[in-house]
């Protein structure tokens, strides 16, 4: 299978890290969720390739190996890197991608298609994300992601326990090798995440706004017109079954499916079921855009 470390521009003339599998066929981009890597994608990526199209597994800004940008970290900023892209994309295949976001890559997208540059994508899969999230759930997250980020940890062993601790349903890896990607050794020879901190920082500003924040998420989903695919994790901490029928209100020709026993990181949880569940949704696009 072909695969290549690309490189693509984004808003601000960051440059963004992305893998590119495949080398023919509709093109498929898939956006991680805040803290990931474009690694998260790998075995999605390859069945993507399998069924007849290309993916391009994206690191977000601030993230593994793209570009910090500082103080730009809004959804508004990742929104307009997915724009940017996606016109890159575009440009190289003749297609406009269908997009897989997570979390953050989700409301990327939805802010990217619903509010800046409507076309720019031709179908969207929204995983465990919708405009509104449980505060709880939220604060949960950004609490595991700050607790480390300024003091770091004394091995790759000691992070594991950590993300044990926060994911106690997820079987230990038989290999830390996966994790070691997620973090960068430094002169003070402790280990620390891959993501730039002011990441969170901007997180917390936008906690500080979270009306203001929730109501452009909600305006640009309810502009969204393309084909679009709710995925939910069953045991999801950030979307309930009350946010899923309030997006299919936003979006009525919105499509759901739930991954069972998949907790807000679907993708990793279940990631043959998660693949399996959407490929139905980007081969039927794929033939609306082959028509």
């Amino acid at each position: 299978m072909i695969k290549q470390v690309r490189v693509f521009i984004g808003a601000d003339e960051n440059k963004l890290t992305a893998d590119a599998y495949g080398s023919e066929g509709t093109p498929v981009l898939l956006l991680h969720g805040g803290g990931q890597t474009r690694h998260s994608w790998g075995g999605t990526a390859e069945k993507i390739v399998e069924a007849g199209m290309r993916a391009y597994c994206l690191d977000m800004r601030g993230h593994s190996d793209s570009e910090w940008v500082e103080d730009k970290y809004s959804f508004q900023d990742f929104g307009r890197d997915v724009v940017s892209v996606a016109e890159q994309i575009k440009k190289e295949t003749g297609i406009s991608p269908i997009a897989i976001g997570a979390s953050l890559g989700g409301l990327a997208s939805i802010i990217a298609e619903g509010a800046h540059a409507p076309g720019s994508l031709s179908g969207l899969i929204l995983v465990d994300v919708t405009p509104r999230l449980d505060k709880g759930g939220v604060d949960k997250i950004v609490s595991f992601m700050a607790k480390n980020a300024s003091d770091g940890f004394a091995s790759v062993e000691e992070a594991a326990a950590v993300i044990a601790e926060y994911l106690p349903h997820r079987p230990k890896p038989k290999s830390l090798n996966g994790l070691a990607k997620n973090l960068r050794l430094k002169s003070d020879g402790r280990f620390y995440w891959h993501w730039d901190p002011r990441f969170i920082e901007q997180s917390n500003r936008d906690a500080r706004h979270a009306e203001a924040t929730q109501k452009a998420l909600i305006d640009a989903a309810k502009q969204l017109q393309l084909p679009v695919l709710l995925v939910r994790g069953s045991t999801s901490e950030l979307v309930n079954q009350d946010h899923v029928d309030e997006f299919i209100e936003m979006v009525p020709h919105a499509q759901f499916t739930e991954v069972k026993a998949a907790g807000h990181m679907v993708a990793g949880d279940k990631n043959d079921i998660f693949t399996a569940s959407i490929m139905p949704f980007l081969s039927s696009v794929r033939m609306e855009l082959d028509t």
